[in-house]
């Protein structure tokens, strides 16, 4: 249900679609409804958003947002975003209030993972 000036979607840029598609359905399940070919959208995720065809590359270092997942299990979820052909680019470290990751996408949009614990 759409709530009034809450957050409602979300959109990426996606240098390669096919791949960041294969890659989020892969590690985390997602499923995509395409809208031309330069256009995906994803639902039921928390956020629902898209990635449209660009050749750019969101990262939280030049200021970029970082959008975070929750994992039960961080170890888990690290292996499968690197077999999936996620690149780790902060290794799983602790924070207050758990540990996470960072990675990137096959289309290089940095996101992150956490978990309160790493066992």
């Amino acid at each position: 249900m759409n709530k009034h000036e809450k957050l409602n979607y979300v959109e990426f840029p996606a240098k390669d679609l096919a791949l960041t598609k294969a890659f989020f359905s892969q590690v985390f399940g997602w499923e995509f409804t395409d809208f031309g070919p330069e256009y995906t959208a994803f639902s039921g995720q928390g956020l629902d958003g898209g990635f449209y065809q660009a050749e750019l590359a969101g990262h939280s270092e030049h200021g970029g947002a970082l959008l975070v997942f929750y994992s039960d299990d961080i170890n888990e979820t690290l292996a499968k975003v690197e077999l999936a052909g996620g690149v780790v680019n902060r290794p799983i470290f602790g924070f207050p209030g758990g540990y996470r990751f960072h990675f990137t996408e096959p289309s290089g949009n940095e996101f992150a993972v956490w978990s309160e614990s790493q066992d």
